[in-house]
């Protein structure tokens, strides 16, 4: 009789007919799981994210287990290379004073905001971005994309981070001294709705070192190792990750592994009872 490794040519058959474990079936559904939650991510989250997030789905497994199916399956956190910011801080324009001074702890939503402006290489050119962020959940409350690196690109961020959040007067809004915050038009809009400016000192990133962890975030989650062809290639990609991922379920470990908006919910929730 023949045999394969001491078992016979018919065992091995039957073996191989023989209905997959339960323990097989789970793993399948699983990697199911974690590799929608992967690529929701836009491919960033490690092991350690997905595991917060399966919890929060209610499924329970450890991070050896996941760890394991991850490298069976070759899922993996895409690279992250460092992002350096630059600003243009060469003008006339009056400068206001630091009333941050790296304080970006906040006790409520809209008492601190900060706002900075990026740039994505295309092949059409440079796409600017300007946004604004609470610094109490880190909710991106307002953008603005465009070809050009203008006062209206930022005030348009502003505009549009007034309507959605309609902030109260004891708001602080902090930038760098770029001569898109320092430009009277800027200053005249938060003047009108009693908005304190705040600006950084001279040459020191630190002062703004939150807007610019969260374009490092950006570039790193969905620009690094992506080429767009067109500007507007880019804006789509953009819109929607901060719209529909960062903002509402990207996880942050200094928000107790919420997302700007459940953070923001839980809050509300507290306050309102």
């Amino acid at each position: 009789m023949c045999q394969i490794f001491n078992i016979s040519r018919s065992s091995f058959y039957e073996w191989l007919k023989r209905p997959e474990s339960n323990r097989k079936k789970n793993d399948k559904e699983l990697i199911e799981i974690i590799n929608k939650i992967h690529k929701e991510s836009y491919e960033t989250y490690g092991q350690k994210r997905i595991k917060i997030q399966l919890n929060k789905e209610g499924i329970l497994c450890s991070k050896r287990r996941i760890k394991r199916l991850m490298n069976e399956n070759g899922i993996v956190s895409r690279l992250k290379r460092k992002f350096k910011a630059t600003t243009n801080s060469n003008h006339t324009y009056p400068v206001s004073p630091n009333l941050l001074n790296q304080d970006f702890t906040t006790n409520r939503p809209n008492e601190k905001w900060v706002g900075d402006i990026t740039y994505i290489p295309t092949d059409e050119g440079w796409l600017y971005l300007a946004s604004i962020q609470d610094l109490f959940s880190k909710k991106v409350v307002g953008w603005s994309l465009g070809s050009r690196i203008t006062k209206e690109l930022a005030i348009s961020a502003l505009n549009q981070a007034m309507i959605r959040e309609k902030p109260g007067s004891s708001l602080i809004f902090h930038s760098d001294r770029g001569c898109q915050y320092a430009a009277y038009e800027y200053q005249d809009r938060l003047r009108e709705r009693g908005i304190r400016q705040s600006m950084s000192r001279k040459g020191n990133c630190y002062d703004n070192a939150c807007a610019e962890s969260f374009f490092a975030t950006l570039k790193k989650d969905i620009i690094h190792g992506r080429r767009f062809k067109t500007r507007e290639d880019a804006k789509l990609i953009i819109i929607e990750y901060i719209e529909t991922f960062y903002n509402f379920k990207r996880i942050h470990s200094t928000l107790g592994n919420m997302s700007p908006i459940e953070f923001e919910k839980d809050y509300r929730n507290r306050h309102s009872a």
